[in-house]
């Protein structure tokens, strides 16, 4: 996925020094060359590195990459290296240091819930969903696609997801005839059905849905719904309180998705950097 372009870097920047930097340049050292490094103070799986590069580059300084977007880096790994005036080694640190640190936690935090569904199922897919915080959706997509999750839903615009607050404008017998005109409206689309109970999922099923998300369903009913569909042909999604610790449990299931929020809330990475004289 595309980094973050330069007007979004730079009112970051804008953000953190409108009128510039006040100390470095009361001090008189703006001119003198320095060097910046960027390392993982522990394991961790890396995003928002170039973000990171192209700030310093947009201050003047010359930054060299050295684990980028996706890598997971042991304790002491470089992340990487700048070179340049002290004026924009400073001016550049805490918002990249601070956006680096932010979004490799949540790819880490991804990363853990991967490894623990895919040890006990290998082909299953965490898939992560539209609730990073607000006007950060699109360094938190990014940021789960470099741990290994897929994005389940950008938006509204462009998934059919069927909630039970839709169905009730339609009445009590709404699902199989609201079912049947979003296939007709959307006919490239997956008709995804987002249910609460076992006997919901069977009618869901019955009425013609590709997907089924079962929400906040404990592992041992998402198995028994499973065992009950049956050959069913659709997906079963498990969706609602998906971590790192109960990631394995519900892979267990028998369900093809494990839908979380998780990694958009996880304490961000660590990432130490120390600026030394040129």
């Amino acid at each position: 996925m595309f980094p973050l372009d330069d007007d979004a870097l730079l009112r970051l920047l804008k953000e953190d020094l409108p009128h510039g930097d006040l100390t470095t340049r009361s001090l008189g050292i703006g001119a003198l060359p320095g060097v910046l490094t960027m390392r993982a103070r522990g394991p961790m799986t890396v995003c928002g590195s170039e973000e990171a590069a192209r700030i310093f580059a947009l201050l003047g300084a010359e930054a060299e990459l050295r684990a980028p977007t996706g890598q997971r880096t042991a304790a002491g790994e470089t992340l990487l290296v700048a070179r340049g005036r002290a004026e924009a080694l400073h001016a550049g640190w805490k918002v990249a240091q601070t956006l680096t640190e932010w979004v490799s936690g949540i790819a880490t935090s991804a990363a853990g819930i991967v490894d623990a569904a895919r040890a006990t199922a290998p082909g299953i897919v965490v898939a992560c969903t539209r609730k990073p915080a607000p006007f950060t959706r699109a360094l938190s997509l990014r940021a789960i696609v470099a741990g290994g999750a897929e994005i389940h839903r950008t938006g509204l615009s462009e998934t059919v997801l069927l909630f039970p607050e839709h169905r009730i404008f339609g009445g009590a017998d709404a699902l199989a005839p609201q079912i049947a005109r979003l296939r007709a409206a959307c006919p490239e689309r997956r008709i995804v059905v987002e249910v609460a109970t076992r006997e919901d999922a069977l009618h869901a099923a019955e009425a013609g849905a590709d997907v089924l998300q079962l929400e906040k369903f404990a592992p041992e009913n998402v198995a028994a719904t499973a065992e009950t569909l049956g050959g069913w042909p659709g997906c079963l999604a498990a969706a609602g309180g998906i971590n790192a610790a109960n990631a394995a449990a519900y892979a267990a299931t028998g369900a093809q998705v494990l839908v979380t929020s998780a990694p958009y809330y996880a304490k961000p990475a660590d990432v130490a950097v120390t600026i030394e004289l040129a």
